[in-house]
């Protein structure tokens, strides 16, 4: 067994990479997560996200550069030796084993004295809010319920680190919102790092200290959430990370961007080929409001959501813009067909990379 690494270490790839033959499942990763941080793997499907997990967990041999927990180099290290908890999706529970059985069962694999089994067993149920399920089977648990215990198995031995990996995918949106309330609340419990995979933007943005978008194997930023919000580095970031309004720029007329769709747009920043405007800063009025970039449009669908109103509005022929707003009593609602102005501020025109 790898000696016990100081509680909520840090973890450092140093040009990780993983090939397969020709395809390149990851490009060479630097990376350092701090010590007790919950740190969110975020990017599409074959983004890379899992295979870099899987490196700390030791799944996946890097094919080239080192993992290190702490200041010990895992990269050669069989998994069931680095001492390092994991979370599946599905659970990976014993179904004929009590709720008691399964947290206690890394203890026992470690031999550690009954009482103190008993002792460390209690204390996570406790922490996880299921003090009287011990006697449990995974089948008479909820999925919510089941996903507690994981998180207990997964926590009871004090890993340094705890790997996530689409831990919540299985449950329903509303247990998800709530089961991230108490991820947020059991990471500051334990203080062990966490390394979080998801898909999923608004479960990683509300969750982690920091977050990695990646994709087609690369890391394309790194940073805190509303950081990457606000200043992506690329349109595929800006995109991927919430709404986003892209237009793709053509040149110049005088101080104006022109965009490909023939808007004329006032800007703030370093040239670039892409205009990004969030939703959310996008002013919508019975006329054109007075910003910078104001226009005349129809709106072509209105959707009411949860404490939102999500406008799709025709500036051009072929240009929508999407604009989010929330319910306001004291404004006007608009229809499909109705005309409307629009406008934005210049700061609030985002030039950007490509890719």
């Amino acid at each position: 067994m790898l000696q016990q690494i100081a509680h909520g270490a840090p973890v450092a790839f140093q040009g990780v990479g993983k090939t397969y033959g020709p395809l390149t499942a990851l490009h060479p990763t630097t990376l350092t997560v701090a010590a007790g941080e919950f740190f969110a793997l975020l990017g599409p499907s074959g983004s890379g996200k899992s295979t870099l997990l899987g490196t700390v967990a030791g799944f996946v041999p890097p094919s080239h550069g080192r993992v290190l927990v702490g200041d010990v180099d895992v990269t050669s290290v069989p998994p069931h030796r680095r001492n390092i908890g994991m979370v599946f999706q599905n659970y990976a529970l014993f179904p004929y084993l009590n709720v008691f059985g399964n947290i206690a069962f890394p203890l026992q694999m470690r031999r550690l004295p009954r009482a103190e089994i008993q002792q460390r067993v209690r204390r996570i149920l406790d922490v996880v809010r299921l003090p009287g399920l011990a006697d449990r089977l995974p089948g008479q648990l909820s999925g919510g319920q089941q996903q507690r215990v994981a998180l207990a198995r997964a926590a009871v031995y004090d890993p340094p680190v705890l790997l996530m990996d689409e831990p919540l995918g299985a449950l329903d949106k509303n247990l998800r919102e709530e089961l991230q309330d108490e991820i947020r609340q059991f990471h500051r419990a334990i203080g062990a790092t966490i390394l979080y995979v998801t898909h999923d933007q608004q479960e990683a943005a509300s969750m982690a200290d920091r977050m990695a978008i990646m994709n087609h194997g690369r890391l394309e930023q790194v940073g805190a959430p509303r950081a990457l919000y606000d200043a992506p580095c690329n349109a595929f970031v800006a995109s991927f990370l919430g709404e986003a309004n892209l237009f793709r720029i053509a040149g110049r007329d005088g101080a104006r961007l022109r965009t490909d769709s023939g808007l004329a747009l006032a800007a703030s920043g370093e040239p670039g080929v892409i205009a990004c405007v969030r939703p959310e800063r996008i002013a919508i009025a019975a006329s054109p409001p007075g910003h910078a970039n104001a226009f005349a449009g129809t709106v072509d669908d209105v959707v009411h959501g949860a404490g939102t109103v999500r406008y799709r509005v025709r500036l051009t022929p072929d240009c929508t813009v999407t604009i989010r707003t929330k319910p306001d009593r004291r404004a006007p609602d608009f229809a499909a067909g109705d005309a409307v102005g629009v406008g934005w501020d210049a700061e609030d025109t985002l030039i950007l990379p490509d890719a």
